[in-house]
């Protein structure tokens, strides 16, 4: 069968159709560790990487966001590479420390950090805190005060409409995000009368699922001219210029991959442009991507428990569902449902012949994987993967929902498997109530 133009060269199959990952087919993963799984090709994940780094200039730093994908295999191999990690929560940040990654190399950004959170991060010696509201420039000064700290924090502005775009929205309207550029300079003015804390810069990060390079670039000179009129203000030049992630990957038909080539010659040009400016002298410029970095990396694989048919619709009924991953089920922010790329993963030679309904084992219709997906003949043990699976899924899906087990994470490099998060088992619920009062019994 062919897959989507857009899904990567990378993944190859051997001459019985069997899908590989690295030098070990899907299904022999699948026999050692069950199903349903998540497997991730390090390769993969080091080939993009590669790709961003030859794109950007010199002075640009990557920051992996950890919301992306936390799986600590991810966060030490990224940290391996010189990258630092973003994070959004005081859990991200114990995972980051975790992995290995210094408190000074880790980015706190986000709309809700609650005082105790800021105070456990600052208390740490945290690299850089980007403030989302004035009344949290207050909390990271007063608790700084208090614990006798200097924090570096870095304002996260959202952009009046030019600075739009994406898939996502984030910035360029009304928002919970940062705080609108608009009160730029009252945000500054209280920056600068708080004894403790030392101004980094401007952080800005308006959408994300971007494919479109030019609006990458047009987002970026607007960061510029934001913080060139920072640096005004403040009359000092600006330390950091965080653009925030947005670098998409292709879905769906009809998406495009980013134009890595368009990014770096624009990059390029923007860099030429403020190359004689004092505000940009010592700027250390930063992108927080995630999904960019790792979604292609990742194949969700689950098998097929029942094939039936309803009213002239057949259905596969698989043994994971929108419990593992809510994305392919549109229920993570599609307005129109539209399938992920899916295939029967032992049996990538074979032609495409009937049309069916891929469901989950969970009693709602939501869990709808794929609607009117064209595959090969289907039969009960077969392995049904969804591609793009390395962003925003497993953890950003209900994992509780009925109690099922929750799927086992495996790393591939080469001829090697790794086991980088255990299955949960049914077990594992029961042995969380152990802990219960002895108020808490039988319903008479």
């Amino acid at each position: 069968m062919n897959l989507p133009a857009f899904i990567s060269s990378d993944w190859k199959w051997d001459s019985t159709g069997q899908l590989l990952v690295g030098d070990m087919t899907v299904s022999s993963l699948a026999m050692r560790h069950g199903t349903p799984i998540f497997v991730y090709d390090r390769h993969m994940a080091e080939r993009r990487y590669e790709e961003l780094r030859a794109a950007l200039p010199s002075r640009f730093a990557i920051s992996y966001s950890v919301k992306a994908n936390p799986n600590p295999a991810f966060l030490r191999f990224f940290l391996q590479k010189g990258c630092g990690l973003e994070i959004a929560s005081w859990g991200e940040f114990f995972q980051a420390q975790s992995a290995g990654c210094l408190a000074r190399d880790i980015l706190f950004a986000g709309p809700g950090k609650t005082e105790s959170e800021l105070e456990l991060v600052i208390a740490h010696g945290i690299g850089e805190i980007h403030v989302e509201s004035e009344l949290e420039i207050e909390r990271v000064n007063a608790i700084s005060k208090k614990l006798g700290v200097r924090t570096e924090i870095a304002v996260r502005i959202n952009p009046t409409e030019e600075g739009q775009g994406g898939a996502m929205r984030m910035g360029g309207k009304s928002a919970p995000f940062g705080i609108d550029e608009e009160r730029l300079e009252d945000a500054l003015t209280l920056v600068g009368r708080s004894s403790n804390l030392d101004f980094r810069g401007i952080h800005l990060f308006v959408g994300t699922q971007i494919l479109d390079s030019g609006l990458l670039l047009a987002q970026y000179q607007k960061g510029i001219d934001i913080a060139r009129r920072a640096a005004s203000l403040m009359r000092f030049p600006i330390q950091t210029l965080d653009f925030g992630g947005g670098l998409g990957i292709p879905y769906f038909v009809g998406d495009s991959e980013l134009d890595l080539d368009l990014l770096r010659k624009g990059l390029s040009g923007l860099m030429s442009q403020i190359e004689n400016e004092n505000a940009f002298a010592s700027t250390k410029f930063m992108i927080e991507p995630g999904r960019f970095l790792v979604g292609e990396a990742g194949l969700y694989v689950a098998r097929i428990n029942d094939i039936k048919i309803s009213r002239g619709k057949k259905y596969l009924i698989l043994d994971g569902g929108m419990n593992h991953h809510l994305a392919a089920s549109g229920n993570l922010g599609q307005v129109i449902k539209r399938n992920f790329p899916m295939a029967i993963l032992n049996k990538m030679n074979h032609e495409a012949f009937e049309t069916v309904d891929i469901v989950g084992p969970l009693c709602t219709p939501l869990d709808t994987l794929g609607r009117s997906v064209q595959l090969p003949i289907a039969e009960v043990g077969d392995l049904i993967g969804i591609f793009q699976a390395g962003a925003y899924t497993r953890t950003a899906s209900p994992l509780g929902f009925l109690s099922h087990p929750t799927p086992a994470e495996i790393w591939v490099e080469d001829s090697q498997d790794f086991v980088i998060r255990r299955r949960g088992i049914a077990e594992d619920w029961v042995r969380d109530t152990q802990s219960l009062p002895s108020m808490v019994g039988p319903v008479s």
